[in-house]
C-alpha cells in the first residue's frame, strides 16, 4: 500500500468515526425528549391527556399502543375510572366505552392482553372521610384539617366527596400506586386549560410520591405531541422549565372565500357552524375556525382558519365532521377560493381572542 493511500484510508476512517458520533448524538437527543419516562408511563400520560380533552380517535390509537407496550387491562381501566374525578363523568365514560371497543377488536384479532391485578377493596363506610384525609396528608406532606379551609367550609359536601370517594374509595385500590395515580392526574390536568392551580397542587403531590422534574419535563413533551404546545408550556411554566416557542413553527393560516347559492344559505350556515364547533372542540391541532359573512351580501362567507401545522390540517381533512361538511355542502357552493396567509406579527398570536375570555 502506498503511503498516500495509507493516509487517505486513515482520513476516511476518521471522517466515518465523526459521522457515526454525530448520528449517535442526534439519536440520543431525540430519545432525550421522553427518556425519563418508560413506555408504560408515556402511554398512561397520553391516555390520561386524551381522555381529558375528549379526543376519542387518538385515544383509541394510544390505548392500543399502551396495551402493546405491556400495560394491563386493569391498569388502563383504573386510570379511566379515576379520571372521572378530574375531567367529569362524560369524558371518563366516553373513554371507557372507547376502551371496551378496543378490547373487543383486539380479542377478535386473537390478541391476548394481560388482565393484571384486580383489586376492588371494600372501604370502611364509617371511616371513609378519615381514610381519605390521611391519604391526602400523605400525598401533600401537610396537615389536612376538617373541613378543608375555604371551599370545604363553604361547601362541606364537596369536601366530603373529595376525601371519602376520591382519596378513600378510588385510592384504596392497589391496581395503581400513588405515584402512578398522581402521574395520571398531572397528565390530565396538563391537557386541560384553566386548571393551573389544581395542576400546581398535584405537581407538588407527584413530587412527594417520587415523580422527578426530569419525568415532568418528559411528560410536557408527551403533552405537546398529543395535545398541543400551549398546554405543554402550562406544565413547563409550573415546573420552571424552558418554554417552547409559540406560535409553533409552520403554523398554517388561511382565509376561505366562499359564495353560497341563496336557496341553500340557511342550511349551509347550520352545517358550517356545526363543523366549525366540532373542529375546535375535538381537534387539538385546530387553533381556530371562525366563520363570518359580509353584511351587505350574506351569501359571501369568509372563514379564518388557523392550524398548528400542516400535519394538523391534513388530519382535519380526514375527520368525520369535515367529511360530512364537505360532501353535504358541495352542491351548495357556487365558488370557493382558499388564500394562504403569513402573519406580519407572530408574537401577538398567543393574545388572539384573549379579551373575549
Amino acid at each position: 500500500m502506498k503511503r498516500t493511500d495509507y493516509f487517505n484510508m486513515r482520513y476516511l476512517k476518521g471522517i466515518i468515526a465523526i459521522l457515526l458520533l454525530l448520528i449517535g448524538n442526534v439519536v440520543r437527543a431525540q430519545d432525550k425528549q421522553t427518556e425519563a419516562l418508560n413506555s408504560h408511563q408515556v402511554s398512561l400520560g397520553s391516555i390520561a391527556a386524551l381522555t381529558a380533552v375528549g379526543d376519542l380517535k387518538q385515544l383509541k390509537t394510544e390505548i392500543n399502543t399502551g396495551l402493546d407496550a405491556g400495560l394491563t387491562i386493569n391498569e388502563i381501566k383504573e386510570a379511566l375510572v379515576q379520571l372521572y374525578a378530574y375531567c367529569g363523568f362524560p369524558r371518563s365514560l366516553n373513554a371507557i366505552n372507547t376502551y371496551m371497543e378496543v378490547l373487543s377488536e383486539r380479542k377478535k384479532k386473537g390478541i391476548v392482553d394481560k388482565p393484571g391485578k384486580d383489586d376492588n377493596p371494600e372501604t370502611d363506610k364509617s371511616g371513609r372521610y378519615e381514610q381519605g384525609r390521611k391519604v391526602l396528608e400523605q400525598l401533600s406532606s401537610s396537615p389536612q384539617v376538617k373541613p378543608a379551609p375555604g371551599f370545604g367550609e363553604f361547601a362541606p359536601r364537596i369536601d366530603a366527596f373529595l376525601k371519602e370517594h376520591l382519596f378513600a374509595d378510588i385510592f384504596a385500590s392497589s391496581v395503581l400506586n400513588h405515584r402512578q395515580r398522581e402521574f395520571v392526574t398531572i397528565s390530565a390536568l396538563s391537557a386541560m386549560p384553566g386548571v393551573e392551580s389544581q395542576l400546581q397542587s398535584h405537581i407538588k403531590m407527584g413530587r412527594n410520591t417520587g415523580i422527578t422534574d426530569a419525568q415532568l419535563i418528559s411528560l410536557s413533551n408527551v403533552i405537546e405531541k398529543c395535545i398541543n404546545r400551549t398546554q405543554a408550556n402550562t406544565l413547563r411554566k409550573l415546573i420552571s422549565a424552558s418554554l417552547a416557542q409559540l406560535p409553533e413553527p409552520g403554523m398554517m393560516v388561511r382565509i376561505s372565500e366562499i359564495e353560497i347559492f341563496p336557496n341553500y344559505l340557511t342550511e349551509y350556515n347550520a352545517i358550517l357552524k356545526e363543523e366549525a364547533a366540532a373542529s375546535v372542540n375535538v381537534e387539538p391541532g385546530v387553533v381556530c375556525i371562525f366563520p363570518m359573512y359580509i353584511k351587505e351580501d350574506p351569501n359571501q362567507i369568509r372563514i379564518i382558519e388557523i392550524y398548528a401545522n400542516k400535519e394538523a390540517y391534513q388530519s382535519h381533512l380526514k375527520t368525520p365532521h369535515f367529511q360530512h361538511y364537505k360532501t353535504t355542502t358541495l352542491p351548495m357552493v357556487k365558488s370557493l377560493k382558499l388564500i394562504d396567509m403569513s402573519s406580519l406579527d407572530p408574537g401577538t398570536m398567543t393574545k388572539l381572542f384573549e379579551k373575549l375570555n
